[in-house]
C-alpha cells in the first residue's frame, strides 16, 4: 500500500510552485499555508524541500533559479550568476510601452479594420502619421492594401497583436458599443463588435 503522505507532500510543493510563480513579494510561511490550503509545519517542510531541490541537493543540478527566504517572507529568484544573462535579455525582449495615443489608436484600427490614415485621424480628432509609423515599425500594424479610386492606405492589426493581448482572433475583442455614450459615437453600426 502507498503512502499517502508522500502524495500529500508533493501535492503541497506542487501548489507552493504555481503561487510562488506568481508573486511580486516574499511570502510569509502563514500566508502561503493559507494560499494552498495546508498547515504551516507542511508548508515549512515543502518550502525546504524546494530549496534543496532547487539548489541540486536532492535530485539532479543546480536550477537557475532559487528560492530565497527575504524580509521574512519566500519568493523564488535568478540565480546570482544568472543576473547579466537575465538583465540582458529583458533589456533586448521587453518594447517599451506604448503611449495613450498609440494605444487609442491601435483600437481604432483594431475595431474599424481595414481603415485609412485618415479615418483614423477623423475619429480621433488629431493627426496620427508618427502614431500609425510607430504601430508599423512594432509590427501590431500592416498595410493591407491600397485604395485603387484615393490612393489611401488601409491598415489593419497583425498576428503580433493578437500574441500580445493573449487573443486568438479579433472576434474576442470586448464589445465597444456598451462603452460609447450612444452605442455609436465614431464608428458606424458594422464596425462596432
Amino acid at each position: 500500500m502507498n503512502d499517502p503522505v508522500p502524495a500529500v507532500m508533493s501535492d503541497v510543493q506542487s501548489r507552493l510552485e504555481a503561487i510562488l510563480l506568481i508573486v511580486e513579494e516574499p511570502q510569509s510561511l502563514v500566508a502561503l499555508a493559507a494560499a494552498v490550503s495546508a498547515p504551516v509545519p507542511a508548508v515549512r517542510q515543502a518550502i525546504e524541500t524546494l530549496v534543496a531541490d532547487y539548489d541540486g541537493l536532492r535530485s539532479g543540478p543546480r536550477r537557475g533559479f532559487e528560492l530565497r527566504e527575504v524580509g521574512g517572507g519566500w519568493r523564488l529568484y535568478v540565480r546570482a550568476d544568472h543576473d547579466d544573462l537575465v538583465t540582458e535579455f529583458v533589456n533586448s525582449q521587453a518594447p517599451s510601452r506604448l503611449s495613450q495615443a498609440a494605444l487609442e489608436t491601435l483600437a481604432v484600427i483594431a475595431y474599424k479594420q481595414p481603415v485609412t490614415r485618415g479615418q483614423v485621424a477623423s475619429i480621433r480628432a488629431v493627426n496620427v502619421d508618427s502614431v500609425v509609423r510607430t504601430l508599423l515599425a512594432r509590427g501590431l500594424i500592416t498595410e493591407l492594401f491600397t485604395d485603387s479610386e484615393t490612393g489611401a492606405i488601409n491598415y489593419g492589426t497583425t498576428d503580433a497583436l493578437l500574441v500580445n493581448l493573449g487573443i486568438n482572433s479579433l472576434d474576442e475583442l470586448p464589445h465597444i458599443s456598451p462603452l460609447l455614450d450612444d452605442g455609436a459615437d465614431g464608428f458606424d453600426s458594422e464596425a462596432t463588435r
